[in-house]
């Protein structure tokens, strides 16, 4: 089976304890793909959020970039979260020269489902 195969069919919910085989694999693409499965499927996105986060600064830049992807993801589909510790990371993750287009995206999907303007330090009470 080819890699495009299973990462297609690796997209789907994943159940904690999956999760944190992934997490704790240290493989990249595994961790990469738990943290985007939650960010899109899992029932507790504030576990989502902070796990994203904690990878957010990980050696590996596929990481990083899918917990940015991940912050934005869950902006999206939950519309709601921590803003102010996301908002401040992704500002950070911008400085990374591998990472700045994925911290971009995100940060204009906070824009777009929480109404937090893309160079906003401040946060607005209603995205919270």
């Amino acid at each position: 089976m080819s890699s495009r195969k299973l990462v297609n069919q690796d997209r789907g919910p994943i159940s904690a304890a999956a999760a944190r085989r992934a997490l704790d694999s240290g493989d990249p693409r595994e961790i990469s793909l738990a943290l985007l499965r939650l960010a899109l499927h899992g029932p507790d996105w504030k576990r989502a959020e902070e796990l994203a986060r904690e990878h957010a600064m990980h050696r590996d830049v596929t990481i990083r970039r899918n917990a940015a992807t991940s912050l934005g993801h869950i902006a999206r589909v939950h519309g709601r979260m921590d803003v102010d510790a996301s908002l401040r990371l992704l500002h950070a993750m911008r400085e990374d020269p591998e990472v700045t287009d994925w911290a971009d995206a995100a940060l204009d999907d906070f824009e777009m489902f929480l109404g937090v303007r893309h160079s906003a330090v401040e946060t607005p009470a209603a995205a919270r």
